[in-house]
């Protein structure tokens, strides 16, 4: 990455210009608006995840509930509030890089996400096959 003494330098990568990172200015509020409304899908998507945990909680509360039950609802709580969590700092992330005019950093999340649902998605499968009636 060559640097410039001037306030802005260029990259290899589309030679876009990118603000040292002293200096920021305000990305296009198009941007920003993008910026959030993804953010406020990850909550969305938390949300969901919560209120999957509170039903089967529900399921998982009268006395014949199996542990598997139980954990299948801690695991949907932690994922909830894990997504929670990691959406905030994703989001400032992505919005300190656009200020400073740099690329957008990589995410694993939606993959770290999709795997950990498709995993509790095949638990629920198991435990509908195995007696469906008392979940």
């Amino acid at each position: 990455m060559a640097r410039v003494t001037s306030w802005r330098t260029l990259r290899r990568a589309g030679d876009r210009p990118v603000l040292p990172e002293a200096e920021e200015a305000d990305p296009d509020y198009r941007f920003t608006l993008a910026n959030e409304r993804t953010f406020l899908a990850w909550m969305r998507t938390a949300l969901g995840m919560l209120a999957g945990a509170v039903a089967l909680v529900h399921v998982a509360g009268n006395k014949h509930a199996s542990t598997t039950q139980r954990s299948l609802a801690v695991v949907l709580a932690c994922l909830g509030i894990l997504i929670c969590l990691t959406s905030v700092r994703r989001w400032q992330v992505v919005q300190q890089a656009m200020r400073r005019g740099e690329d957008l950093p990589p995410s694993r999340h939606p993959l770290l996400f999709s795997v950990a649902v498709a995993l509790v998605g095949v638990a629920v499968v198991v435990l509908l096959l195995n007696g469906g009636s008392r979940l």
